[in-house]
């Protein structure tokens, strides 16, 4: 191994460089206690991300929510503060802030089009406006969702049928499809809940334009035979021979064997919600 030995230098550069080394050693320091607090804010939001992953586990969600809001701000423009957009929101519907729920999913699909999750953001916007946190399957067989904000499930379908269509392969989408056969199922029974409520008052033009409505926009709905049922009778209310007859018609080519052609029995086969 070879050794150099090490240069003389003169006194007055001596001095010099001493000088030098004095300027530089402030810029250095600054230098290292500026790399710090990045870490120091990466590894914190890593921690508080874990907490409020707990958090959330325990069903505590309102004290997730509170730490999830900082790791937004900690680890923002990461790809840990999006995952932690869609928990807040998650939080949010979970602890009955719905607007806030929608609110922070409107900002994560706004600033984040082509994020990997952006089918789960979709789905979770579906959910919050259906509305039921018991599943598709659980507590509707107890329920009517008829009389439910309709407005909240027309922006569910939308959600559902644009997660469908932009991701078709996606994990969420056979859920997403079956709740948008129930919606559509919800919609039109709505249609006929009001036409039922006109009919029975004596108001058969409107029940008729109700059911109408029920048949031309839902046809695949169950409530379409009882529909044309109440759209029959409204005409036959109105003295409308013609109109009366074409209803009838529709209703013996789709459904021969109904009840209502025997005798007008509401709901023959029980609501169309209940599932067993």
């Amino acid at each position: 191994m070879l050794f150099t030995r090490p240069l003389a230098l003169s006194p007055t550069l001596a001095r010099r460089l001493r000088r030098l080394l004095w300027l530089l050693l402030p810029v250095a320091l600054l230098a290292g206690c500026g790399s710090s607090p990045k870490d120091e804010d990466k590894a914190s939001a890593e921690k508080l991300y874990a907490d409020a992953r707990e958090d959330m586990a325990a069903g505590s969600y309102d004290r997730a929510i509170k730490t999830l809001e900082r790791v937004e701000g900690r680890a923002a423009g990461t790809l840990l503060a999006q995952q932690a957009s869609l928990e807040l929101a998650y939080a949010y519907w979970k602890t009955s802030e719905r607007a806030q729920a929608l609110a922070t999913i409107e900002r994560f699909i706004k600033l984040h089009p082509s994020s990997p999750a952006l089918d789960y953001a979709l789905y979770l916007k579906g959910l919050v406006n259906f509305n039921d946190s018991m599943g598709i399957l659980s507590s509707i067989s107890r329920q009517d969702l008829s009389e439910r904000d309709q407005q909240a499930s027309r922006d569910a379908y939308q959600a559902f049928r644009q997660l469908a269509e932009q991701f078709p392969s996606s994990r969420y989408a056979p859920d997403a499809r079956l709740r948008m056969d129930y919606i559509v199922n919800a919609l039109a029974e709505y249609e006929l809940h009001v036409a039922r409520y006109y009919f029975r008052r004596g108001a058969y033009l409107a029940a008729a334009n109700r059911a109408q409505q029920a048949v031309r926009d839902y046809q695949q709905a169950p409530s379409v035979e009882e529909a044309l049922y109440i759209l029959a009778q409204s005409y036959d209310k109105l003295g409308l021979e013609a109109l009366r007859d074409d209803a009838d018609r529709v209703l013996k080519k789709n459904f021969p064997d109904s009840a209502f052609l025997r005798d007008g029995v509401r709901r023959p086969d029980g609501p169309w919600w209940k599932l067993w």
